[in-house]
């Protein structure tokens, strides 16, 4: 009987030393989980303020647009300006849509951004519904 009481009690260690480490390791798991989370929130906070900027500079490139045209047709009008200074409206509406193509590509970073950050979000998401399915 002795042999067999050490051997439960043996046994009993084992187990509670497993349970030990399986708590251990659903706990690294539960934090590594929560870093996840917060990375998630700041990449999607910096991905919202990205895009309100995008949003900023191509309304302000539309409003330079507007303003170069406008002052070309008066100029046109006026029938006296120089040739340097048609020059200059030529190259400020050249860096106008220089600028605006380069907001173009920051939008579309943005928005491929805004995209991957989705599929990151997801993927947690079915991390997490994983780790809960295993816990339960």
């Amino acid at each position: 009987f002795a042999v067999v009481a050490n051997e439960v009690k043996s046994l009993a260690n084992q187990t509670a030393k497993a349970t030990e480490d399986i708590s251990a390791q659903v706990t690294g798991v539960q934090s590594a989980t929560r870093d996840a989370v917060g990375a998630i929130q700041t990449i999607s906070k910096t991905i919202t303020h990205i895009n309100e900027i995008a949003s900023t500079i191509a309304s302000a490139i539309e409003e330079q647009g507007a303003a170069t045209q406008e002052i070309a047709q008066s100029v046109q009008k006026a029938n006296s300006a120089t040739s340097e200074v048609s020059t200059n409206i030529g190259r400020v509406t050249e860096a106008t849509a220089d600028t605006g193509h380069a907001a173009e590509e920051v939008l579309s970073a943005a928005g491929s951004l805004s995209e991957q950050s989705e599929m990151l979000r997801v993927k947690v998401d079915d991390f997490l519904a994983d780790i809960r399915s295993t816990m339960a």
